[in-house]
């Protein structure tokens, strides 16, 4: 089912997203060298349970997962792109960490997620990796808006991804949102512009552009939720909500500050 919802609604959805881009925006300034995962998940669970929201995560148990998943966020780490299960693991400087987020406040959700090194200057392979992922992102935003075609945006993203020289998987893209974390539309991160489903106001969108460092193939850890790449390689995941609106389309998941 894809949801439309109404302007009381994608208002209620303004402050989910923000709400959502302030708690990655904190959890990346405190995510340092000697920093534990298991930490960055309590610290999420605190803001999103002082915030009055609730977990997308804690109870989530899709028929793909080993679930429920029992946490708070994904910390995905190096190798690791998606549905990063909080491990006991310390942050060393140069990691390259993912943090993926959903929450739901007053019964309307938002989705986002970033992608950094940990300490100093990335190298200059961990800066293209996650900079083609901010570009792919940028790209679908643009992309998108009344009357454009889901494959407008798919085609955008993938452009980005492919021009950087990138291998594109599609079997987990981005995707609605609205009263729940995962609805339709599937948003592939590549496709053929002009076809698709129309974009209406009021739709929400979860635009989540990643890629692996040189294969598209994933592998599945025995926590049965962690996808690595097949490789071994590095990764790196990037994620917006966007509302279409009657004009254009609204980035939800900004920090506020």
């Amino acid at each position: 089912m894809i949801e439309i919802l109404d302007a009381t609604e994608v208002d209620r959805a303004r402050r989910t997203g923000a709400l959502v881009g302030d708690i990655l925006q904190s959890l990346r300034g405190r995510s340092v060298a000697g920093t534990n995962l298991l930490d960055i998940d309590s610290w999420a669970r605190d803001m999103v349970l002082e915030a009055g929201a609730e977990s997308c995560y804690v109870d989530y148990e899709p028929s793909f997962g080993r679930g429920p998943f029992g946490h708070y966020i994904c910390t995905s780490l190096n190798d690791a792109v998606l549905h990063g299960l909080p491990h006991d693991r310390v942050l060393a400087d140069g990691d390259l960490l993912s943090l993926d987020l959903a929450v739901s406040l007053d019964g309307v959700v938002a989705d986002s997620a970033i992608s950094f090194v940990i300490g100093g200057k990335p190298s200059a392979a961990d800066a293209a990796l996650v900079g083609a992922t901010e570009r792919a992102l940028r790209a679908g935003i643009a992309a998108a808006g009344p009357g454009a075609r889901l494959g407008d945006v798919s085609h955008a993203i993938g452009a980005v991804l492919g021009e950087a020289g990138y291998a594109v998987n599609t079997e987990f893209g981005g995707h609605g949102v609205g009263s729940t974390m995962h609805q339709d539309p599937h948003v592939p991160n590549t496709g053929r512009p002009g076809r698709g489903y129309v974009l209406r106001p009021g739709l929400l969108l979860a635009l989540e552009p990643w890629v692996m460092a040189d294969t598209a193939e994933l592998v599945i850890d025995p926590d049965g939720w962690t996808l690595r790449s097949a490789t071994g390689c590095r990764t790196a995941h990037s994620e917006h909500t966007v509302a279409i609106t009657e004009d254009g389309v609204e980035v939800l998941t900004l920090p506020t500050t």
